[in-house]
């Protein structure tokens, strides 16, 4: 009972209201690239193996059309699109000694980075 009422004291103190734009961020490895858009930022993370890519809007809040998109060089691309609050994604591709693109989206403008991390 006791383990039980600490879990959730902790969660409740580590609530919403504890929040930064890298902890929102699910990715694994270092932050290696973003785009900044009017409405938005589509961020790329890269480890060994990985690339990871989110759009994040720029003022969270109503839902509204978003999408996030991740290609390896000669692959199919990975995408997440739907109506969120924060953020579309995180999706991640495997991207040993591949180039990527990416593209991200918050209702209607977009930002894309080109082939990268080649």
């Amino acid at each position: 009972m006791l383990a039980v009422l600490l879990t959730v004291g902790s969660l409740t103190l580590a609530g919403p209201g504890v929040a930064s734009a890298d902890a929102a961020s699910l990715c694994v490895g270092r932050p290696s690239k973003t785009v900044a858009f009017a409405t938005g930022e589509l961020r790329l993370y890269r480890s060994r193996h990985y690339v990871c890519a989110l759009t994040v809007a720029k003022n969270p809040g109503a839902r509204r059309a978003m999408s996030v998109s991740l290609q390896p060089r000669g692959g199919h691309p990975a995408v997440d699109t739907g109506r969120y609050t924060r953020q579309a994604g995180p999706i991640t591709v495997h991207a040993l000694n591949r180039c990527v693109r990416a593209t991200g989206s918050v209702a209607g403008t977009s930002g894309s980075t080109g082939w990268v991390l080649c």
